[in-house]
Order: structure tokens, then C-alpha cells, then sequence
């Protein structure tokens, strides 16, 4: 049996993977393409059309957490709005990349190495800082590099949420940079953004996270957009992981309210870590003919989603077991 040109158990696995990248996308800010892009590698499509409906599946993603973001009052518009400017430019540059590759016959190999370095680095990152907060048994709200980059007085200067000052110019430059990222990669350029913007610009980790799907909604439109002029968005793809997206989202903006995001953020770095290891064993295992690293990697993709999506509704829970239990105390 087949429903959009897909046979029945692709169906179902694509909306089962769209609720559990929705539900990080809601909590984390992050499109989700830095899974699905790699998770379409590793079941064989090609890299333009991997990219090119992974850029889809985030703008149709951040449209339904945006407006819960929105309610929350966790986006800084201005600050967004820079970004959108300069990851626009940089997300056209990218996707001509990518196609220059193609005609050279190396696009494949050359993105998914990049998403392998990317998500490594990115994904040890996070895990180091992660490690040193609970080492130090506090938040440091501002990094090092924050404090560095605030330091730049390149006028005119934005104030951003929180109280911080940056420099326009230097905003921009770094939206230009995470843009290329993006549209060669594939990705909403969040798990890049979000990191970015609290390390790089000490903006508050909710406001990051709102403003980061602000941002997505217009940059993934525009990326879609422009590889779906190239027949590069495969439909059959995108519409059932936006059917399981859509209450993922939902469920994973809910849980910001009652989960502290430091309380998860190793098993996301392990995400991504893991996200890294499974393009790598997928070409292994293209390259050597072993069957056993595609079965891994496949497993490294889908089983690591599970694993943090389910870690974010656990917290959920536990958070609402706790106020259960405290409120009659309370009241007493």
C-alpha cells in the first residue's frame, strides 16, 4: 500500500520521526533539519533533495511553535529580524554551493562530511559546556566570548533583551555566516543560531530559543523556496513529517514553561554527537559494503531522537508530579 508515492511503513516512520523533531523543535528552538537532513541521507536520497526538504520540513515546523513562542513573549523581533536579513543573503550563496558541487560530482560526499564535522564540533561544545556548569555548580549568564564580542563597538549599536548592547554590523556578519551554513546544509541554521546567540551575543536561553524560531520561519521559507524552484523538495517527504511536527511542537513549547533546559542539554549534545556518527557510519557502510554500519546508523538517527525527545516529556512530567505534591503543602 502507498500514500503520497511512499509505501505505508515509510509513511508511518516519517510521521513518527516529524513528532519527535517537532517536540525538540518546540523545546530547543531547533528546526530539526540537523536530524532529517542526515536521517534522508542515510535512507539514500540524494543531497539536493535532502537539503532541499529538510529546508521545507523547518519552515513548516517553525510556523506552529513560533506563535506559541509569541505567547510567551520569548522573541526579541529586532534581534530576529537581523538575522533574517543577513541568513537570507547567506543561505543563497550556500545553496549555489551546493549545486556547483553536484556538478562536479562531489555534493554528497562534501555535505555529508561538513554535517559530520559540524555536528561533532557543535555537539562537544555544548557537552563541555554543560559539563563545566554542573562542575561549577552555576549558570555563568554571559560567556567569555559574549563579553568579548559585546565589547565590539562598531556603531550603530542594538540593544537586545536582557540588556546587552551588540554591534549591528557584527550581528549581521555572523547571520551571513550561519546563512551560508544553511543553505549548503540544509538546515534552519537553529542548532547554529541558538548556540550563537547565547555564547555569542549573551541574549537569555528562552529569548534565544523564541527568537531562533522567529528567524526559522522566514529563512526556512526563503530556503525552501529556492530548491523548490530546482524540484528539489520532494512533497511526499515533507507533508508526513509536518503531519507528526505538528503536535511535537506544540507539546515541546508547552514544556518550556515547566522544564529547566540546563537539565537536558548533555543528552541534546549526545543528540547531535549522534546525529554525526550515523552520517559517518552511513558512508562507511556505503563505501565497504557493510550493511551492519547503514543498520547503525539508522539506529543512531532515530534511536537518539527518541531518546531526548522522551527525556523532554519525562522532565515534563516530573516537573508537574513535583507541583502536585507541593501545592497541598501550600495551601496548608
Amino acid at each position: 500500500m502507498e500514500l503520497f508515492g511512499i509505501a505505508a511503513t515509510e509513511l508511518g516512520l516519517f510521521v513518527g520521526f516529524g513528532l519527535l523533531v517537532g517536540t525538540l523543535f518546540g523545546f530547543f528552538g531547533m528546526g530539526g533539519s540537523f536530524l532529517v537532513t542526515p536521517a534522508l541521507l542515510v535512507m539514500g536520497y540524494d543531497s539536493t533533495t535532502a537539503v532541499g526538504s529538510g529546508l521545507a520540513f523547518v519552515f513548516g515546523t517553525s510556523v506552529i511553535a513560533a506563535l506559541r513562542h509569541r505567547d510567551h513573549g520569548q522573541v526579541d523581533y529586532k534581534l530576529g529580524l537581523m538575522f533574517i536579513v543577513g541568513m537570507t543573503a547567506g543561505i543563497e550563496v550556500g545553496k549555489e554551493f551546493v549545486y556547483l558541487l553536484k556538478e562536479l560530482g562531489s555534493a554528497d560526499i562534501v555535505v555529508s562530511l561538513s554535517y559530520i564535522g559540524l555536528l561533532t564540533t557543535v555537539g562537544l561544545f555544548m557537552l563541555r559546556d554543560a559539563r563545566e556548569e554542573d562542575a561549577d555548580g552555576a549558570d555563568d549568564e554571559e560567556s567569555a566570548l559574549a563579553r568579548k564580542l559585546q565589547s565590539v563597538r562598531i556603531p550603530p549599536m542594538v540593544s537586545i533583551k536582557g540588556g546587552a548592547e551588540v554591534s549591528l554590523w557584527l550581528t549581521l556578519a555572523i547571520a551571513v555566516f550561519i546563512g551560508v551554513l544553511s543553505g549548503f546544509l540544509g538546515v534552519g541554521g537553529g542548532f547554529l543560531l541558538m548556540p550563537a546567540m547565547m555564547y555569542g551575543l549573551g541574549v537569555p536561553a528562552a529569548v534565544a530559543v523564541g527568537t531562533d524560531v522567529f528567524q526559522i520561519t522566514a529563512s526556512g521559507a526563503f530556503g525552501a523556496f529556492t530548491y523548490a524552484e530546482s524540484g528539489a523538495v520532494d512533497l511526499s517527504i515533507v507533508l508526513p513529517l509536518l503531519a507528526g511536527s505538528a503536535m511535537g511542537a506544540r507539546v515541546g513549547a508547552a514544556a518550556t514553561t515547566l522544564v529547566d533546559e540546563d537539565e537536558i542539554t548533555e543528552y541534546f549534545a549526545a543528540m547531535l554527537l549522534a546525529g554525526g556518527a550515523a552520517v559517518a557510519s552511513k558512508n562507511l557502510g556505503n563505501a565497504y559494503g557493510i550493511e551492519l554500519l547503514n543498520r547503525l546508523s539508522m539506529a543512531l538517527i532515530f534511536g537518539s531522537a527518541l531518546l531526548v525527545s522522551g527525556a523532554v516529556v519525562w522532565a515534563s512530567i516530573e516537573s508537574l508530579r513535583e507541583d502536585e505534591t507541593t501545592t497541598p503543602a501550600t495551601a496548608d
